[in-house]
């Protein structure tokens, strides 16, 4: 990968002079590629992690990998139903694999009866989809390369024979 997007993908705030200083590179050059990476679809969107337990909201908020097996359609394939399956509000990532299942979707709402509900109401009756299966996240350790708890330093287990 160009080390400019390498380093934007690490952190989105570095200024292009930071990025410039990095690479050897001057910051009018810097400015200029990231406009053509922006321009080309190269670089999408900026994104900032949030974690989620730290804010103080009312409301709950509930993440889920939902793993999807689909029928294929004729001379289009997957590309079809996971187009109608991402276009809902509620998924947030749609991912084509190979495997058991032919599609991952990360769905978000306010509670798991939301999320519930759109596998039952939503999802499940299309024509394609054959079957689901549905992982609630617990707890978020690490995301984008982010950490989001420090695990205290220097202290090992004690193991006993």
């Amino acid at each position: 990968m160009d080390e400019i997007l390498e380093i934007l993908s690490k952190d989105a705030r570095i200024s292009a002079g930071e990025i410039a200083k990095l690479t050897g590179k001057t910051e009018d050059f810097v400015k200029k590629a990231v406009k053509k990476y922006e321009k080309n679809g190269i670089i999408v969107k900026y994104k900032t992690i949030i974690n989620h337990d730290l804010v103080n909201t009312t409301g709950s908020f509930v993440r889920a990998l939902i793993e999807v097996n689909i029928t294929p359609q004729k001379d289009v394939g997957f590309d079809s139903i996971a187009e109608r399956i991402y276009s809902f509000p509620e998924v947030t990532s749609c991912y084509l694999l190979s495997g058991a299942y032919d599609l991952l979707l990360v769905v978000e709402g306010e509670n798991i009866h939301t999320v519930a509900n759109f596998v039952a109401s939503k999802l499940s009756p299309m024509e394609n989809v054959r079957g689901t299966t549905t992982h609630f996240l617990l707890k978020k350790y690490k995301e984008d390369g982010q950490i989001f708890k420090k695990q205290p330093g220097g202290k090992r287990l004690n193991i006993s024979y």
